[in-house]
């Protein structure tokens, strides 16, 4: 399979992602789209690895590693999105910030 499919993939992962950051106002929304992000990331460094050929599959491990970084955000973001519905009764970003 050529390079440039899983790059596209990933660039359009990535630009979903970025656009669910910027544009939701739903905390758990936000940590969706941080979790594309962090995807495309991974289709990233698993298609340059198979591209290079590489023997101790440095892109493999990595992913590894980001695949553990991402369990452990989602874990504590969606701890501070319940502490904040708690405190304030809303997930709302945009609210949350008129209110202080």
């Amino acid at each position: 399979m050529p390079l440039l499919y899983p790059l596209v993939l990933s660039a359009a992962l990535f630009g979903i992602g970025l656009y669910g950051v910027l544009a939701r106002r739903n905390a758990v929304l936000m940590l969706l789209g941080v979790e594309l992000m962090l995807n495309a990331v991974n289709l990233n460094l698993v298609a340059f690895d198979a591209w290079f050929a590489d023997t101790i599959h440095t892109g493999q491990v990595l992913t590894l590693f980001t695949i553990t970084l991402a369990a452990a955000e989602i874990g504590l973001g969606l701890a501070i999105v319940l502490a904040l519905f708690r405190a304030v009764r809303t997930v709302d970003v945009d609210e949350v910030g008129a209110e202080r």
